[in-house]
């Protein structure tokens, strides 16, 4: 029960990564809000929470939005009264283009949704981590946030961005106790990475035979390390960016 009597935040709470750290959060005893556009999804992991004995508040919150994300922290707090831990973590891939093909629309969309919706949520979680005396913000980026790859132009300059933003605000409120860390996911058995798979035409057994552990990443794994960056086993970890790939960015 490490989290018990705190409440934690998952953004992109509907599906994958964020429905796996849901459900652990709520497992090792916080109160969860879980936020995402795609309401069914959510509602089933908030189910799938009580069902586990859990408790859980969904929050629909369209993160290119920004008065739905100030709501969805307002809504955390009338509810639960607090926020402690925050994952940032709702995201898209984009398409599969390079920065000549890449569109207008689908680099703002990206971005937005990557990149701004990141910055924007700790601009309104800080402040009531602030009132609490702390907290803890894991923001999600990816392996594209420390390499490249064809055709993900927008993808690996967003994932690439929310690192820089993590370390510039674990500058800025590490002093006050809030320690942010990034999650830099390898590939991962979520609906995200077979629309992945196809842009660099790759089946997903081939992609996991380069992985130095021969399987794909869960969102189970991905979870387990948000939580561990959010516990006070990690009092002393701050500013990191985390790789759960598996082993792959040996090879790189």
């Amino acid at each position: 029960m490490l989290f018990r009597d705190k409440v934690a935040l998952v953004t992109g709470g509907a599906s994958g990564i964020g429905r796996a750290t849901a459900l652990a959060f709520a497992r090792e005893g916080a109160r969860v809000v879980v936020a995402d556009i795609a309401e069914a999804g959510g509602r089933e992991t908030v189910k799938a929470i009580g069902e586990q004995g859990g408790e859980a508040l969904f929050q629909r919150a369209d993160m290119l939005k920004p008065a739905d994300i100030r709501e969805m922290v307002a809504a955390t707090v009338a509810r639960f009264g607090r926020l402690d831990c925050a994952f940032n973590n709702a995201g898209h891939r984009g398409g599969s283009t390079n920065v000549v093909d890449c569109t207008e629309q689908e680099w703002d969309m990206v971005l937005g949704l990557n990149l701004k919706a990141i910055w924007l949520c700790m601009k309104y979680q800080i402040p009531e981590m602030l009132k609490v005396g702390g907290g803890a913000i894991v923001n999600t980026s990816s392996g594209l946030g420390n390499f490249a790859a064809p055709l993900t132009a927008s993808y690996s300059t967003s994932k690439h961005a929310v690192i820089g933003l993590t370390r510039s605000a674990a500058v800025d409120f590490g002093p006050k106790n809030i320690r942010i860390n990034a999650l830099l996911p390898g590939a991962t058995d979520t609906p995200m990475l077979a629309p992945a798979a196809q842009g660099s035409n790759l089946k997903l057994q081939d992609m996991a035979n380069r992985i130095p552990l021969r399987r794909l990443g869960t969102a189970e794994d991905q979870a387990e390390a948000v939580i561990w960056l959010c516990s006070e086993r990690a009092a002393f970890t701050h500013g990191l960016s985390l790789i759960c790939d598996g082993g792959l960015s040996v090879l790189r």
